[in-house]
Order: C-alpha cells, then structure tokens, then sequence
C-alpha cells in the first residue's frame, strides 16, 4: 500500500512539473500557438495571397490585435498553418501597410521578408 501511495506522488509531482512547464514555455504569441493566431486571419487569406486584392475591415482588426506583438505577427505570417491555406509571406507582410496601421513596426525582419 505504501509503494502505491509513493508511485503515486511521484506520478502526481511529474504531472505537475510538465504543467509548469507547459505553462513558462510560452512563444511568440504568449499561451496561444503562432499556428492558432494564424486561424483568427482566416478573413486575410486573399490578400495574403493577392496583393492586389482588397483588404476586409474584419481582416485589419485582427491584423491590428496580433501586431501589437511584431514577433507574433511575424510568427503567425511564416506559421505552418499559413503555409497549408497557401499564404504568401512576401505579400501577408504588406498587409499592415495596406490597412494604413499607423504604428506598424516599419522594417521589422520577418524571416527572409522586411515589413514596409
């Protein structure tokens, strides 16, 4: 019965040692995935992919909140689910600029891509 109770501690102290962890390995985006911040620029995917193509409100609202961090916007741009939906990189960082952000972070390095 001992042991049982000691396997168990130990079990319960390892659980609670990977929470921690879980919890202080925050990225670019905080507790959120630079690949479920990409989700919420779901209304952005066309003129992430058209430089040409218009730029919604809903899109430069969402562009607006996660590019108070310009590492997460950087991170969400160049994230795996960006990729898969067929996001340009090159023209997703032009799209601060085209939503007339004021205080967009002009020059940041995204990768291999520079924000205008």
């Amino acid at each position: 019965m001992a042991a049982a109770m000691k396997l168990i501690s130990v079990m319960g102290l390892i659980v609670l040692i990977s929470l921690g962890k879980v919890v202080d390995a925050a990225g670019e985006c905080g507790k959120s995935s630079s690949d479920n911040e990409a989700m919420k620029l779901a209304p952005c995917a066309e003129a992430a992919q058209d430089e040409n193509a218009p730029v919604s409100a809903s899109c430069c609202a969402q562009v607006r909140k996660i590019g108070q961090s310009p590492k997460c916007l950087c991170a969400v741009m160049l994230s795996n689910t960006a990729k898969a939906s067929g996001i340009k990189p090159e023209i997703a960082v032009t799209i601060p600029k085209r939503c007339n952000i004021a205080n967009r972070p002009v020059g940041y390095k995204c990768g291999a891509y520079t924000l205008p």
